[in-house]
């Protein structure tokens, strides 16, 4: 902590006022001035009939500090919890939820973590790449078992932290090894991309992908800009159940994509973070990345078991990539480990052997996709009961269809920011600002007053 020491003589008031003033900071980070006088810290002296009095001042080195933003997403649920109206509803962080809107722990989990403390292991360190038995059932499950790509040892896994530090993992590895290397994200995208890019230090740009007048997929401006992007770019894609807007392309469309991408050189990169839990199947969920790879393709997969698995807090999650050449992927996952070590050192080792419980134990793994079954049941029926709402109390004739042929948790309502915060402010509907909700956190019982809510701020709020 740094210090200052001021002489103070016989001073009237006004004085002491300009003092202050003249002696407020103009900082930068890691210096240090005058801005108050947190500490009573004084020491007199006589000096020609005069009392001076010298005052020590402690200023942090951290003033230059700014406040950062909130969290776009994180902080609607600060601003749920403040509100106190009892029809308030959070539709804002993508988190399943029971009927009754109450956090839901698998039973599958329940059991998983049961096996755990019947066999009594012990909480050591895990190795920089994880769990061996998690990153070979994980490759599995997103691959195919019997994949030729996991039996040819072309594949790279390691475990990361949930989807986000897997995402962050494989933008180091570009960052490292294709310097200059552009990755282009959809237009719009899930919130954090673009922070985990600009963190990595990887330029990137956008595609068009969302087209507000159908409130669908704008094709046509995807594959042009795919197209136009420079050869050798990475391509992140959404596997399934696209964040925010909840539109996918069509097994066609994936093919054009993947055309495309091959003619240009690019790199495919999956986000795969709902696997199972957009359609309710693993290996529907699973099915343009397994295309690809088909083709021949080398590519780069995020994987998280937050929303499948409802671990959350587990932060379980891998980076893959898909090689031409078993020599190569031995290569790539020597950097990734490497590249883990000053991030994390190794990681959390609890959610990693739930899944490997779970997906390595045929009982537990029939019984997790029945849930899986369960839980998308349920956001579909509510998505369905949210459209027959809206259809009904609607009398202008306004199509909604929209809402039924997007997928997964979340559903791209259209609204514009005004209108998202007239949801807040109005109605106690807690959403992001793109106007995106998420259904994973609707009652069937609130899908009335949520419809209410939507015609109100689509119609009356401009």
């Amino acid at each position: 902590m740094a210090s200052t020491m001021f002489s103070l003589a016989s001073v009237t008031p006004s004085a002491s006022i300009s003092l202050q003033d003249n002696l407020k900071p103009k900082l930068k980070l890691g210096t240090s001035s005058q801005r108050a006088f947190p500490r009573k810290d004084f020491m007199k002296a006589k000096s020609n009939g005069q009392t001076t009095m010298a005052v020590a001042v402690n200023v942090s080195r951290f003033e230059g500090i700014t406040m950062a933003p909130p969290d776009p997403i994180l902080g609607v649920s600060e601003a749920f919890k403040a509100d106190t109206n009892e029809l308030k509803l959070n539709l804002g962080v993508g988190a399943y939820r029971t009927e009754d809107l109450q956090p839901y722990v698998l039973n599958v989990v329940k059991k998983a973590e049961n096996l755990i403390l019947e066999r009594g292991e012990n909480k050591e360190y895990l190795p920089i790449e994880g769990l061996a038995a998690f990153n070979k059932v994980t490759a599995e499950l997103l691959f195919g078992k019997d994949n030729p790509v996991l039996q040819q040892q072309r594949v790279a896994t390691i475990q990361g932290l949930s989807g986000t530090g897997s995402l962050r993992i494989a933008a180091a590895l570009i960052e490292r090894y294709f310097p200059g290397s552009k990755i282009l994200i959809s237009s719009p995208t899930w919130g954090n991309h673009k922070n985990i890019f600009n963190d990595a230090r990887v330029p990137w740009s956008e595609y068009r992908y969302y087209d507000p007048k159908t409130v669908g997929l704008d094709f046509a401006g995807m594959i042009e800009d795919i197209k136009a992007a420079p050869e050798g770019s990475f391509i992140l894609l959404h596997g399934c159940a696209h964040n925010p807007t909840g539109i996918d392309p069509t097994p066609e469309q994936w093919e054009k994509i993947a055309d495309v991408i091959q003619e240009k050189n690019h790199i495919p990169f999956f986000d795969v973070a709902y696997q199972g839990f957009a359609s309710g199947s693993l290996d529907e969920d699973a099915s343009s990345v397994r295309m690809f790879a088909a083709r021949g393709m080398e590519l780069l997969v995020a994987q998280s078991y937050s929303k499948n698995l409802g671990l959350y807090g587990e932060r379980i999650g891998a980076i893959n990539v898909l090689c031409s050449s078993a020599y190569a992927a031995t290569r790539v996952k020597s950097q990734l480990k490497r590249l883990a070590r000053p991030m994390y050192s190794n990681p959390p080792i609890h959610g990693a052997k739930i899944v490997a419980n779970v997906v390595g134990t045929p009982e537990l793994f029939s019984e997790w996709k029945e849930e899986m079954e369960m839980m998308a049941g349920r956001i579909k029926s509510v998505r369905q009961k949210l459209y027959d709402s809206l259809s009904a109390k609607d009398k202008s004739g306004k199509d909604w269809s929209f809402i039924l042929k997007q997928i997964g948790m979340f559903s791209f309502t259209g609204l514009n920011k005004a209108q998202s915060e007239n949801m807040a402010d109005k109605w106690h509907v807690y959403m992001t600002k793109d106007g995106r909700i998420s259904l994973a956190g609707l009652s069937a019982a609130k899908c009335e007053y949520l419809a209410d809510a939507i015609i109100d701020s689509y119609y009356n709020v401009s």
